[in-house]
């Protein structure tokens, strides 16, 4: 508890201190006029919005060369180090993403801070936790931890914040994780409001009590959401290969990237930045159909390009404006049309909670924002139909989230934050038995039957003459075949040949390898060249520590361990 408070305030103050350093930059670059919101801007000459982009591209494009040299690790995520690292997240890349995340934002790059924010409150929270030396379990919680004051500082949010943790970073609700999550969160939006009282409020006003139309009307918005959200993340892997396609230069791409926003800027400055001042126009004035038509769409081809030509960002903030033009949209189309009417500003808030679910993948997270959004209570069973609906649209039609689909196309098989990193780490060379007796293939088959009796082993591993792993034998079918031969060696009844375990292997690719060979005992070698024997490994064996080691960690996450 003690230590997820310190890493919620730690996280609050710098995500806070992030976020003022990114407004400076947008009124250090674009004029006065951004004082209220990047997006929000009303007034700026078309050369500085084509160019200013360009520029921070450019600029990220020299970091990243300089990075490259530096830094060439890729930087480790929150929720790819709670699955595969076990809660092992760094400071540095904290720091390395808060700075692409910064020239990126700060320059107008259509991406948000948040990525930023997790990355940093998870990284120190896990540092803390290492130097206290706590457990996996307790690490990956921490983990959690730093995410969730770092959002809920970020949106003033605290239940938004805790659930990102738990939906995005930990991946488990538990009793045990409650309180240190729920306390980071509050710890984290109480510093955030030490040093300003700036987040992210747009108090939606009254809203009437929904009747049954608008719950119908919530769960057609949920699937329209749903339906968009993956069309955004599919159009930015299509955007990544256009732009490597045109730009086949890596340090470049962030710079015509920058140039294409820039220019879709002109037309509306609601596409710079993550969108905090137009979402704030979206939900609280009547703003011309057209226009929204032309903002969401342009947000939309925004963010892909952004994201697809290396800017780095989140899109939190931009699945969440999206969403909110898209309920307005709706909203419109009752009212042009003989459909019953509804409260633009209720849909509104669904389809901002509704296409976060589909985006980021967290549906009670989202539930929560629109409730601490707007806090108004009648809201709440609208936005549940929606953010439900769209989460099952995007998992049955496509099956990932924005982050999870990323780490998809990078090869990596994470369908979310829940941790498989552990069975990486339980390999073939952990758990066998080493120093193995052996016998050569020349050995003659009386002299073997002499030198193991029935019932002294199963398998015997015999090796050529160079010493490297020929085969096994199996005890009782020598046995049967001694009487009946003469002279004859072992070599005759060898099995399993190409059939050999490597140390590296984890518990399921060695469990894959026995099935094939149907086999109960395999060899162990040190590689495939070498081919010398280091040890066998016993099928029940490796389903025992398997079994052990999958029931130790479910007790963690249920708190029980």
């Amino acid at each position: 508890m003690v230590l997820a408070i310190v890493a919620g305030i730690a996280s609050g103050f710098l995500a806070r201190l992030l976020g003022g350093a990114a407004d400076g930059l947008h009124v250090l670059l674009f004029g006065p006029g951004a004082e209220h919101g990047l997006s929000a801007m009303r007034r700026i000459e078309p050369l500085p919005l084509l160019l200013l982009p360009a520029a921070g591209g450019v600029v990220l494009g020299l970091v990243n060369l300089a990075l490259a040299h530096w830094s060439p690790r890729a930087p480790v995520d929150p929720i790819e180090a709670n699955a595969l690292h076990g809660g092992r997240a760094s400071i540095r890349d904290g720091v390395v993403v808060a700075a692409q995340n910064l020239v990126s934002n700060g320059g107008g790059a259509s991406v948000g801070l948040e990525a930023a924010y997790a990355q940093l409150g998870a990284g120190t929270a896990s540092r803390m936790g290492r130097a206290f030396g706590v457990r996996r379990s307790d690490l990956r919680l921490l983990v959690g931890c730093g995410a969730a004051g770092a959002i809920a500082a970020s949106f003033d949010a605290p239940l938004t914040g805790a659930f990102y943790a738990f939906e995005l970073v930990i991946g488990t609700y538990a009793l045990s994780s409650l309180a240190p999550v729920l306390a980071s969160a509050v710890a984290g939006t109480l510093a955030a409001r030490l040093l300003d009282d700036a987040g992210v409020k747009t108090a939606a006003g009254a809203i009437g009590a929904p009747d049954a139309g608008d719950y119908v009307y919530a769960l057609l918005t949920g699937v329209l959401c749903g339906l968009l959200g993956i069309a955004l993340m599919r159009g930015m892997s299509v955007a990544e290969a256009l732009i490597r396609r045109g730009v086949p230069w890596q340090t470049l791409r962030p710079a015509a990237g920058g140039l294409l926003v820039g220019a879709l800027a002109i037309v509306t400055p609601g596409v710079l930045s993550s969108g905090h001042g137009v979402l704030h126009d979206v939900l609280l004035t009547d703003l011309p159909v057209r226009f929204l038509v032309i903002l969401v769409l342009l947000k939309a081809l925004a963010s892909a390009i952004s994201i697809g030509s290396g800017f780095r960002g989140g899109l939190f903030f931009a699945s969440i404006l999206l969403g909110a033009i898209t309920g307005k949209l709706f909203a419109a189309v009752t009212f042009a049309t003989f459909l019953p009417s509804v409260d633009s500003m209720l849909l509104s808030i669904v389809g901002m909670s509704a296409f976060g679910a589909a985006v980021i993948g967290a549906p009670l997270a989202m539930t929560f924002l629109a409730l601490e959004t707007t806090r108004d209570f009648a809201v709440a069973g609208p936005v549940l139909v929606a953010v439900v609906t769209a989460a099952i649209v995007v998992r049955r039609l496509f099956g990932y989230s924005f982050a999870t689909w990323r780490f998809h196309l990078r090869g990596e098989a994470i369908r979310g934050p829940h941790d498989i990193g552990w069975i990486r780490d339980l390999t073939v060379g952990k758990v066998m038995r080493r120093n193995e007796r052996t016998i050569r293939s020349d050995t003659r088959l009386s002299a073997f039957t002499r030198d193991f009796p029935l019932g002294s082993s199963a398998q015997v591993v015999v090796v050529d003459e160079a010493g490297r792993y020929a085969g096994m034998i199996a005890v009782a079918e020598a046995h049967a075949r001694a009487p009946s031969t003469d002279g004859e060696t072992v070599s005759a009844l060898l099995q399993l040949g190409d059939r050999a375990l490597l140390p590296a292997m984890n518990v399921k690719e060695a469990l894959a390898l026995f099935e094939a060979a149907e086999a109960d005992v395999l060899a162990v070698l040190d590689a495939k060249e070498m081919r010398r024997v280091i040890g066998i490994l016993t099928e029940a064996h490796l389903l025992r520590r398997y079994g052990d080691e999958l029931d130790r960690r479910r007790r963690e996450e249920a708190g029980l361990g």
